[in-house]
């Protein structure tokens, strides 16, 4: 089982999302798991700029981190993500590596995998993270398996506790890895998506022939 781990705060070891997610780490980690960690705001990520030439070549145009964190994302058999709350969104760092992954979500490159989500807000807005992460993913094609969070203005207390609920999620999220965990509720969106994307790709098979012999290759399309 490998899972990625991708923390987006940029407070370094200060940071409660970090500890949060450590916690979560460690429960997958004692589940079986090995653990790959990527500290996104430490990471040379440009912004995407909508050229669409990934979808062209399978490639994108900037020569940065990004290509090893996809990397290791595409190997993957599940994610943990985190990030604080920033004005009810997660922070421009993570958001600038979700913005490169067009071509993941053209192509559902993350089906079959699993992810969980750690948040943390100075006064709330964790509802508004927790819901654009999981969205995010499901819309990469990936199982989303929950999500654990903690308001600091609940004080240390509740912090303690959402500790203990990320290291059992890390370890629910491994549960879920090692039975190929089934989420009918998700299946539905998951073959909307499959309909979609490739009647998307197909419409465009002329300008996007990397995403067309994607799709081609794994049975999606047949011609």
């Amino acid at each position: 089982m490998n899972i990625v781990a991708l923390n987006g705060s940029p407070r370094g070891t200060g940071s409660n999302t970090l500890r949060l997610l450590e916690a979560a780490m460690e429960g997958a980690a004692a589940a079986g798991a090995d653990v790959e960690y990527y500290d996104i705001t430490r990471q040379d990520i440009r912004f995407c700029i909508g050229c669409a030439k990934c979808y062209e070549t399978g490639s994108c145009i900037f020569e940065d981190d990004y290509d090893e964190i996809l990397g290791a994302m595409l190997e993957a058999d599940g994610f943990l993500v985190a990030s604080p709350v920033y004005i009810n969104a997660i922070t421009a760092q993570l958001k600038t590596l979700i913005d490169r992954m067009a071509d993941v979500v053209h192509c559902q490159k993350f089906r079959g995998k699993y992810a969980a989500f750690i948040t943390t807000g100075g006064g709330g807005g964790t509802d508004c993270v927790l819901d654009y992460l999981g969205n995010a993913w499901q819309v990469f094609g990936a199982d989303v398996i929950g999500g654990t969070a903690a308001v600091m203005a609940e004080g240390e207390e509740r912090f303690a506790a959402a500790v203990e609920e990320s290291r059992a999620i890390g370890t629910t999220l491994a549960g879920a890895i090692a039975t190929s965990a089934a989420y009918p509720d998700q299946e539905a969106f998951h073959a909307v998506m499959k309909e979609h994307m490739t009647a998307l790709v197909t419409a465009h098979r002329n300008e996007w022939p990397s995403e067309y012999s994607y799709l081609r290759s794994i049975g999606w399309i047949q011609d």
